[in-house]
């Protein structure tokens, strides 16, 4: 068993891992040779200015009374510049939109691995190609890029860390320091001959990251007074610096600059998905190189928001995010960002034709190098008969464009030249996407073979150790032939060779491989097959096919789930109604109606809003008051016991409410004090983590009795899942353990419905590592539908408070029990934690199930393997390279979900198993094989 289970959760693995060899891996290529206009530039500084999460809404919509929060932006937007809005791309976070501003590439999802803190790949900026830069802001940002940049020549000025603080009075503090320090800067330079120097050197930057817009917006939201006010505060820093700068400068207008930002956020403060209030930014430019205001009676936008604004007469021009990494560079003339991706906006530039189109000619140069080392690169490791080029853009293709592009710019033909251009462009990125995604059909094709065979070799295994299915039919059992073998060793040897020649990295093979074993394996069961197929011809085949259509059915309304939350309620529905299909209604009918009860009531979960949008701290207030209820009816029902070890299950029961206690305290006192811009308090702090440390505990110390044990983890757990608690969803953990209860007792009286004779009361069973395996049935065809609730109740515990969007973007204010001091990884951990506990508390269920009714808990969770298997497999068909990228990200995410639950739920069966059989024992305390 524990081979098999050490080689599934390496299947598993790989499966999981080749998701990100097909859709995540790194675009970037290198080897390129720098591109740069020849022409003189415009500016001879740029000054980029980025505020961390703010919406394009936010700054340029009008306040209650008609006037602008950003009056100088407002004013620099009707008299001195140009203005749209940015279109970022998923996932909407920091370091992603950072590096599309400044690299002009759209930074692959793996880096998530490393938290957006190191460089998974090494990759070109505007900043490296600077004469000098020098930058302002969180060290987040600006050490990423600073720290492989070449030479010294990119200079940081960051403060600590620690000020990150979403619980601070005044987070615009993080503003006023790079205004400040700036201005310090400027000041030392007149007394520094060596920094006046350098700052009047031509190609310098000056980057300035302002991080107090987004901390407000995580803290109070975007549309509270804070957020608001820290824009107008922005709009003064800005107006200050621009009023520095040209004195310092003398009024040489030779300074370009850009205003922006990463990233937006939601109305409920958050970003990383999709959300139009994201992914639209403010874009601001003015100063030398740029195009003064221009007139428009008549625009082209469907969004309805130039009206709302009241911008509709100043002509707006839309880019794309990573279109100003090659709209800076063409401004101070330095070489376009070797890995850009990012198409000029000419349209924005102030400047003669001829610059536009030498800059748009650089900008196609500079992405059809790339499509040339990609399609070099790929074409070296594919054997000659097997490669197949891009034909849309030949070597021929390539000359005819660029000949004709001079050709038109010698001939002052700019419009065509530049049109020309653009035609390159887009056919080298469509080139690049075609080179990059060369191999994903073939390892497609590998990783399904391997799905399809490790599903059927569960299969065949649970058919052939744990059912009687195949036993009525006696054959002598064969040994496979060594023609078989044979035959497998010789399809290995050749997709090795194979592999070999074409360079291939060492994955493909583990992809490739894989499938060779897990075939041979499923083959090797020809005898098993043969059983199994004339068994099921003896079945009544209307009986046959409305068990399977049954089944193909719960499988669909699962995966629409992921889709659909208001499919989890429809199943919960028909839930309810299974005891009228069985005896159960008739003969264990409180029973039933508890359990119609509770399906229902959990079923009301998944249509409500998605978690964060609206705190809510008087229902976790009500859940923490239900877990006492409860805890004092069990209090109470121990006293009436009589029980040699009463005083210490009282004891224990006590300091669990306690916990309780303590737990809607600090959830209480730490939203007042934020409320108040106090921050966190240190004992609110120190209590929430004393408390999620003893939940891992407490339970171990509780008696080993089936119900006892299940109620300390539930206790336990809500202590902790309060704290992780902003709204309704504190409530969900209990009611959905309500359901497990009773779940446990109803799964005992189908098994004594079915044919079983010994029933043995639930108060009176006991969690035990020892499990008298004598007590095993085989399995029966209602096993099935035991284990189709386990991964029906998972997917509840997943996505009955959330849907996708609240795995790519948390609410941070479900941690400030902990912690208000931004900490990806903790915060990371911590939210995890608290989707793992609906989770624990179905699997603590489970093992509770798997001892009423008899089974062994392998022929259960390889049953529960299939069916995740089946739904992965699902997934993996409806994974989209196409489309929106929120499209993308979402059907990606949906595959690794899945993955994930066939993998983790190894774990949790193991930590459901600890947490019910492990029993710790105070010191002095009297043994016993009760407790």
């Amino acid at each position: 068993m524990l081979l098999f289970f050490i080689v599934g959760l390496l299947v598993h693995f790989v499966f999981f891992a080749s998701i990100f060899d097909i859709y995540f891996t790194s675009p970037l290529v290198h080897g390129m040779a720098p591109q740069f206009t020849p022409l003189p530039p415009p500016a001879r500084r740029l000054v980029l200015i980025v505020a961390d999460g703010l919406r394009a809404d936010a700054l340029y919509e009008l306040d209650e009374k008609g006037n602008s929060r950003a009056p100088f932006i407002r004013n620099i937007i009707m008299h001195e510049g140009s203005w749209g809005i940015s279109h970022t791309r998923v996932p909407t976070e920091s370091r992603p939109g950072h590096v599309a501003l400044i690299a002009g590439f759209y930074e692959d999802v793996s880096a998530v691995a490393k938290g957006w803190k190191e460089n998974p790949v090494e990759f070109d900026s505007l900043f490296n190609q600077s004469k000098y830069t020098w930058s302002w802001g969180s060290p987040d940002i600006l050490n990423m890029f600073a720290k492989d940049a070449s030479g010294n020549h990119v200079f940081t000025y960051c403060y600590d860390a620690d000020i990150e603080d979403f619980g601070a009075k005044d987070a615009t503090k993080l503003d006023t320091w790079v205004f400040d320090n700036i201005k310090e800067f400027f000041h030392a330079a007149r007394n520094n001959q060596s920094l006046f120097s350098k700052l009047n050197e031509d190609k310098v930057v000056f980057f300035l990251h302002l991080l107090g817009i987004d901390t407000n917006g995580h803290a109070h939201r975007p549309t509270s007074r804070e957020y608001k006010d820290n824009i107008k505060l922005v709009d003064k820093g800005i107006k200050e610096i621009v009023s520095l700068l040209k004195e310092f400068y003398g009024n040489d207008e030779k300074t370009a600059f850009v205003f922006t930002s990463d990233h937006g956020m939601t109305d409920w403060g958050f970003h990383g998905a999709g959300h139009h209030s994201e992914t639209f930014t403010p874009f601001v430019a003015w100063g030398a190189g740029i195009k003064y205001p221009q007139k428009a009676s008549d625009q082209q936008f469907n969004d309805e928001l130039l009206k709302g604004w009241k911008l509709e007469y100043w002509k707006r021009q839309d880019i794309n995010q990573a279109d100003i990494a090659p709209l800076m560079a063409s401004l101070i003339g330095v070489p376009f960002p070797l890995n850009s991706v990012g198409i000029l906006p000419v349209n924005y530039l102030n400047n003669t034709d001829v610059f536009k189109a030498e800059s748009m000619y650089t900008n196609a140069k500079q992405i059809l190098e790339q499509f040339k080392v990609k399609m070099t690169q790929k074409k070296e490791v594919t054997l000659p008969f097997l490669f197949t080029p891009f034909n849309l853009l030949s070597d021929y293709k390539q000359l005819d464009i660029l000949r004709k592009v001079r050709s038109y710019i010698k001939q002052e033909n700019y419009d065509e030249a530049v049109i020309l251009c653009m035609e390159l462009i887009h056919l080298s990125l469509e080139g690049l996407s075609y080179y990059h995604t060369y191999d994903r059909f073939f390892l497609g094709i590998s990783v399904l073979l391997g799905f399809v065979g490790w599903a059927s070799y569960v299969s065949l295994l649970i058919i052939k150790t744990h059912s009687s299915l195949t036993r009525s039919v006696n054959k002598e059992v064969k040994k496979p032939s060594h023609l078989l073998l044979c035959s497998f060793m010789a399809i290995g040897i050749l997709m090795t060779f194979f592999l070999l020649i074409q360079a291939c990295p060492w994955t493909y093979y583990v992809y490739c491989l894989l499938p060779v074993p897990i075939w041979y394996a499923v083959l090797k069961e020809y005898q098993v097959i043969q059983d199994l197929v004339t068994s099921l011809c003896t079945f009544p085949p209307r009986h046959f096919v409305g068990s399977l259509l049954a089944f193909a059915l719960g499988i669909e309304v699962l995966v629409l789930s992921f889709f659909y939350r208001y499919m989890l309620t429809a199943g919960l529905i028909v839930f309810a109604g299974w005891p009228f299909t069985t005896q159960l209604w008739t003969r264990a009918k409180n029973i039933s109606m508890s359990w119609i009860f509770f399906c229902l009531l959990l079923a009301v979960f998944p249509l409500m809003p998605v978690v964060g949008r609206k705190p809510d701290i008087f229902l976790v207030m009500c859940a923490g008051l239900l877990v006492l209820l409860l805890s004092l009816f069990v209090v109470t029902s121990l006293i009436k016991t009589k029980d040699s070890f009463l005083n210490d299950q009282l004891l224990l029961h006590l300091f669990q409410m306690l916990s309780t206690v303590l737990s809607m305290w600090a959830v209480y006192s730490t939203h007042n004090s934020l409320l108040k811009k106090q921050g966190l308090p240190l004992t609110n702090q120190v209590v929430s983590w004393i408390i999620l440390a003893t939940s891992f505990v407490v339970p171990l110390l509780s008696p080993r009795n089936l119900l006892e044990r299940l109620f300390s983890i539930l206790v336990s757990s809500m202590s902790t899942y309060l704290l992780l608690s902003t709204g309704y969803e504190a409530l969900f953990p209990l009611v959905l353990s309500c359901l497990m209860f009773v779940w446990i007792h109803i799964e005992q009286e189908t098994l004594q419905q079915s044919g079983v004779s010994w029933k043995q009361k639930v108060t009176s069973i006991y969690f035990s590592y020892n499990t008298d395996i004598t007590q095993f049935r085989q399995l029966c065809m209602d096993d099935i539908r035991r284990a189709y609730f386990l991964v029906f109740f998972l997917v509840i515990a997943f996505f009955g408070t959330g849907n996708i969007a609240s795995i790519n973007s948390f609410d941070l204010a479900s941690v400030y029990c902990f912690l208000t001091v931004f900490s990806p990884f903790m915060m990371g951990a911590l939210m995890l934690w608290k989707i793992f506990i609906p989770f624990v508390l179905v699997m603590c269920a489970f093992e509770a199930v798997q001892l009423t009714t008899q089974l062994s808990s392998k022929s259960l969770f390889l049953m529960v393997l299939v069916i995740s298997d089946i739904m992965a497999l699902h997934f993996f068909f409806l994974v989209k390279d196409y489309g929106s990228w929120l499209d993308i990200g979402t059907s990606i995410s949906h595959y690794v979900i899945v993955m994930c639950l066939s993998i983790v739920l190894v774990f949790l069966n193991g930590l459901a198993q600890l947490l019910t059989t492990k029993k710790l024992r105070v010191y002095g305390q009297p043994k016993s094989h009760l407790i």
